[in-house]
């Protein structure tokens, strides 16, 4: 992948010029805030699982009590981790598409 002006590889211009050129169909991204003609809403947490699950799961099982520092944090983190079960993952992933049809449903608007 191209990158230019610290963009991600998948957000850089080259990349999505010929994303575009090369498969009609792609949904693309803006590549920079200040240029939206992108299709994909730009940072949407609505669509990303450790934004819209993983990270609720990981708060809600290690922060459930107060750290002294951040040592123990990265121990509570790593334990919450390591508990949730590759079902609650697949579930998870298998929620994307209804969230998807939302977002598109909303137009790229919030839909929670």
């Amino acid at each position: 992948m191209f990158q230019q002006d610290g963009a991600p590889g998948h957000k850089a211009y080259e990349t999505q010029d010929f994303l575009r050129d090369k498969c009609p169909d792609v949904i693309s991204v803006d590549p920079h805030w200040r240029n939206p003609i992108g299709e994909w809403p730009p940072n949407s947490p609505d669509l990303n699982p450790l934004d819209y699950a993983v990270w609720s799961i990981l708060e809600q099982k290690a922060c459930a009590k107060p750290h002294s520092n951040v040592e123990s944090l990265k121990r509570a983190l790593k334990k919450a981790w390591n508990e949730i079960t590759l079902d609650t993952l697949v579930k998870i992933v298998d929620n994307f598409p209804k969230r998807l049809k939302a977002c598109v449903d909303a137009k790229g608007g919030h839909f929670e």
